[in-house]
């Protein structure tokens, strides 16, 4: 059964370095949870503090990330912060779901700052292992490991046929990930839709018991979603990114017109693949309008609520992806 949730919570912090070499936090606003956040970079070290936390009764929920934090990230965090239990994070740069070695060297990895944001939202446990923690050697793929997973029509389509092999390597770790954590719940952004249902499909046919909880896309002030590429594109190339939520806006205030049979979904995309094929500084990639439960192409008598509109696009050599549900 699945069990999906959508939904939203900030502070203050400063660090302390213990001469273990460990990472605490101090806190003096009133209104804290705990004045500590942990961090492990063993599965064994994690598995012995989860063990304590379990046999205090607590719950425990699991925001993965690879680093690189920002405000989407963060209300991540605040998200399952709200399931009462502990909060569990992990930075992990995972490299078998990079295409491109270049793309993998380029990720921005600013750990101090990441840790130092972890605690301004309550994160109790932070998990941050390194590649050979992960795949048993410091090698740049774990691609000597068997890993099968039938994806269906989620790895042909979008994502999954425009970077091959890159949802091997997403369900690869998050199943790593998942089997050191154990988690109650787990929280994924929508921003990454298609990542979200194939997570789910990996959780159903391996019969995991967490549950997905789905975070809203976070967005900077004119419409940009957040993305840890974001810091890559100068301020121009952040303002051509904008051609991306412009068009997913304009797409859905075509919806009620598509509703009521004056349009038709055809139009529509064509509408949609024009402006961002004449939008200055933007490569397209792809443009889809789908069912959401899916991600295969939408028809005409596809349910309003069940629509999604998908872009992936080329700015300044940084490649972007957005979506947006489109109800009428």
């Amino acid at each position: 059964m699945r069990n999906y949730c959508i939904g939203n919570r900030l502070n203050t912090n400063g660090i302390r370095i213990f001469a273990n070499g460990t990472y605490g936090f101090t806190r003096t606003d009133k209104a804290v949870k705990h004045t500590i956040m942990k961090i492990v970079k063993t599965k064994k070290e994690l598995a012995a503090v989860l063990a304590d936390y379990r046999e205090k009764g607590k719950t425990i929920t699991f925001v993965p990330t690879m680093g690189a934090l920002h405000e989407g990230h963060l209300s991540l965090v605040r998200r399952a912060s709200e399931e009462g239990g502990i909060t569990v994070c992990s930075i992990f740069v995972n490299p078998t779901q990079f295409n491109d070695p270049e793309d993998l060297k380029k990720y921005p990895r600013p750990l101090e700052q990441d840790i130092a944001l972890l605690e301004s939202v309550d994160c109790d446990l932070l998990f941050l292992p390194e590649v050979s923690e992960m795949y048993g050697y410091e090698t740049a793929a774990g691609a000597d490991e068997t890993w099968e997973i039938d994806l269906g029509t989620l790895d042909q389509v979008l994502e999954g046929k425009e970077r091959p092999g890159h949802f091997r390597g997403v369900t690869q770790i998050v199943y790593k990930l998942f089997e050191a954590v154990k988690p109650d719940w787990a929280v994924f952004g929508q921003k990454d839709l298609q990542q979200f249902l194939v997570i789910q499909s990996m959780i159903d046919q391996k019969q995991l018991p967490v549950k997905l909880i789905m975070g809203e896309t976070v967005r900077e002030p004119e419409g940009l979603a957040m993305s840890s590429r974001n810091v890559r594109l100068s301020p121009a190339g952040k303002k051509q990114a904008l051609a991306l939520s412009r068009t997913l806006q304009e797409t859905k205030s075509l919806i009620p017109s598509w509703a009521a049979g004056r349009i038709s979904l055809a139009e529509i995309r064509k509408k949609a693949v024009d402006r961002l094929e004449q939008a200055e500084g933007v490569r397209l990639e792809y443009f889809a309008l789908c069912n959401r439960d899916t991600l295969l192409d939408a028809v005409e008598d596809t349910p309003p609520e069940k629509l999604v509109a998908l872009i992936a696009a080329w700015v300044e050599g940084v490649r972007l992806i957005d979506n947006m549900v489109m109800e009428a």
